[in-house]
């Protein structure tokens, strides 16, 4: 399913050319994919609570593919639309969100690793489709492959779903009423409070999380770096990026999501900061792999933080709601990024506001974790298995 997004930012030049050279356009059509998959996020939370993840998922991916095919229309018009509303809003919302809760309800302790595991989907998908969407793009085009890829999600996606997406444990019992698991973690800060800066703490550390992501590539084409190793430069980011979400939720399980957030967003920074002092093959190769490692735990952990720290039966709204704020700031990075390059003439002042809005997000995360206390009970509870263990 993510693949689908991924078409756009490999053939970011060649559509600019189709919409006067502006590269804010094909960047906006990448961006509102992430802001649509982040607010339709919470009717496909409820839609998953009322029919299911087969369900939710199948409409899903027809409605990826309808989006690539409307994507393929005369530009601009037809690609925002079909990006916005078919591809993220429709489509990805469908998929995202609802299966974070969907995994979530089948673990317990292993929580975080499973997060991380099924989260993986978007990176490993970055690090496999730009390559080849190179390679396909150069010899058919942008509009060929976005069909052809729209028809392989629809078929593949759909077989899955309706083989294995069977009815949750939390779903089948009534686990979230008198024997719900006891929230991991509390915090001394109002609920509500709590939520809210776990809310605007997504949307300021995906700002820079998807400026090199979404403009990797252009920005090697700037450097006189070809599109073809530009593109590898992003597997090798998003490749690295895979490993390092699976050792990040095995280390969530251990300290929770909250603190995992707070060490990725200053990994994440400091990688950041190597785009404005590194311009040559080898070093943003570097970059590329040391930005792949900081940022790629983040995601799963803002999930394994709403279930530590609030009620299991709210999770099919937190969930999405919080993926909102990620996916508003996957888009607001995206676009951003694209208008400054516009403005300036260069990546630079992109980057740059892209850390500061990362080192809020650390001052805000830190707040949380200094108010964060750990659950009596469930700590009680893990000290039997401990000791059974």
């Amino acid at each position: 399913a993510f693949g689908s997004a991924w078409i756009t930012t490999v053939a970011l030049i060649e559509i600019a050319a189709e919409t006067g050279g502006l590269r804010t356009i094909p960047a906006l059509a990448i961006s509102i994919a992430w802001l649509g998959s982040g607010l339709g996020g919470v009717l496909m939370g409820r839609m998953y609570k009322r029919f299911g993840a087969r369900a939710v998922v199948i409409w899903g991916a027809v409605m990826l593919g309808t989006g690539l095919a409307v994507s393929t229309l005369a530009p601009p018009a037809s690609l925002l639309i079909g990006h916005g509303l078919f591809i993220g809003f429709l489509g990805l919302a469908a998929i995202n969100a609802p299966m974070y809760v969907y995994i979530s309800q089948w673990f317990d302790r292993r929580r975080g690793s499973a997060l991380a595991l099924i989260s993986s989907g978007s990176y490993l998908a970055g690090a496999l489709w730009p390559a080849v969407f190179d390679r396909w793009i150069a010899h058919f085009g942008w509009r060929h492959t976005m069909l052809t890829y729209g028809a392989l999600v629809v078929v593949v996606v759909v077989l899955i779903a309706v083989v294995f997406l069977k009815k949750a444990p939390e779903q089948q019992s009534s686990s979230d009423s008198a024997g719900a698991p006891t929230p991991r973690f509390r915090t001394s800060l109002p609920s509500n409070v709590a939520f809210a800066l776990l809310c605007a703490a997504s949307l300021l550390c995906c700002i820079p999380m998807a400026m090199p992501q979404q403009h990797m590539i252009a920005f090697c084409g700037d450097l006189g770096i070809s599109r073809t190793t530009g593109a590898l430069m992003l597997t090798v980011l998003l490749g690295t990026a895979f490993v390092s979400r699976q050792v990040g939720g095995l280390i969530s399980d251990k300290i929770g999501g909250l603190k995992t957030i707070l060490i990725c967003s200053g990994a994440q920074a400091v990688a950041m900061s190597g785009f404005l002092f590194t311009q040559t093959e080898a070093g943003l190769f570097f970059v590329a792999a040391a930005f792949g490692l900081g940022f790629s735990p983040i995601i799963p952990a803002y999930a394994l933080a709403v279930r530590e720290l609030f009620a299991g039966h709210e999770a099919y709204w937190r969930i999405p709601t919080v993926f909102i704020f990620t996916g508003s700031g996957m888009a607001l990075g995206g676009w951003l990024a694209g208008l400054l390059h516009d403005v300036f003439g260069w990546y630079g002042p992109a980057f740059v506001a892209g850390i500061a809005a990362n080192i809020l997000n650390f001052v805000v995360i830190g707040v949380l974790v200094s108010r964060q206390i750990e659950s009596e009970v469930a700590a009680t509870e893990d000290g039997r298995a401990g000791r059974t263990s």
